[in-house]
C-alpha cells in the first residue's frame, strides 16, 4: 500500500514538471487563436524609371493611329496640350457613329436631326440634293450594312485660334436605291449591297466648352 502511494506521488510530481514546462515553452493562450501570418505585399509602385519612360514616350493614343513624327502627329499632339481630356481614340468612335447617323439622314432626306453636326455650308449642300432629288419625285430607299474599314487620314491644327480638323476615311456598305414617283427603281438596287469611300473631314475648337465636332468637309 505504501508502495503505491509513493508511486502515485512520483506520477503526479512528473506529471506537474511536464505542465510548467509546455506553459514555459508555449506561453499561455485564452480561447482559440490563430497565430499571426504575414503576408508579403509586393511593392507595384512604379519605379522612377518607369515614370520616364512612360512620360517621355509615345503617346499610344496617338502612334497606333498615325506614324509618330508625322504632320498629323504633331498636330494631335498639339490638341492634346490645349485639351489633356481629349483622346484620339474616342474620337474615332463618335466618328464611327456620326458617320451612319449623317450618312443615312442624307440618303433618306431628314437633314433636321444631324444639324448640329454640319457645318452650315455642308449643310446647305446636302440639303441641295435631297431638294434636287425631291424635285424629280425620287425617293431613296437606304440600309446601312456596316463600316468595312475606318482610319484616321490626317490632322490639322492651329495654336493660334484653336482650331482643329481631323480627316477620317471611311469605307461604308449600304443598300440604297432610287424610286420615281411611279414606283420603279432607276438608281441603285434594293436587294444588293453596295460600298461607299468617303474622307470625312470634323472640325471644332479645342478647348471649347462644346464638346461635339462638326463635319466641315467631305471628300472621296
Amino acid at each position: 500500500m505504501q508502495s503505491s502511494l509513493i508511486q502515485l506521488l512520483v506520477l503526479a510530481g512528473i506529471a506537474i514538471f511536464l505542465i510548467l514546462r509546455l506553459r514555459a515553452v508555449l506561453g499561455t493562450r485564452e480561447g482559440f487563436e490563430k497565430p499571426p501570418v504575414t503576408v508579403p505585399v509586393p511593392d507595384n509602385r512604379p519605379s522612377r524609371r518607369d515614370f520616364e519612360v512612360i512620360e517621355g514616350g509615345p503617346d499610344r493614343d496617338i502612334t497606333d493611329h498615325v506614324a509618330e513624327g508625322t504632320p498629323a502627329a504633331e498636330a494631335l499632339a498639339a490638341m492634346k496640350r490645349v485639351e489633356p481630356s481629349f483622346s484620339v481614340g474616342q474620337f474615332l468612335q463618335g466618328a464611327r457613329g456620326a458617320y451612319e447617323m449623317i450618312l443615312m439622314a442624307f440618303e433618306r432626306g431628314d437633314l433636321e436631326p444631324v444639324r448640329p453636326y454640319l457645318e452650315p455650308e455642308v449643310f446647305d449642300s446636302f440639303a441641295e440634293v435631297v431638294a434636287a432629288r425631291e424635285a424629280q419625285g425620287l425617293k431613296v430607299e437606304a440600309q446601312f450594312v456596316g463600316l468595312r474599314e475606318l482610319a484616321l487620314h490626317g490632322a490639322e491644327f492651329n495654336p493660334d485660334t484653336g482650331e482643329a480638323e481631323i480627316s477620317v476615311r471611311f469605307t461604308g456598305e449600304l443598300i440604297s436605291a432610287a424610286r420615281n414617283a411611279e414606283g420603279h427603281v432607276v438608281e441603285g438596287d434594293p436587294k444588293a449591297s453596295k460600298r461607299q469611300r468617303d474622307v470625312w473631314t470634323f472640325g471644332r475648337r479645342m478647348g471649347s466648352d462644346d464638346p461635339n465636332w462638326q463635319l466641315v468637309a467631305t471628300g472621296g
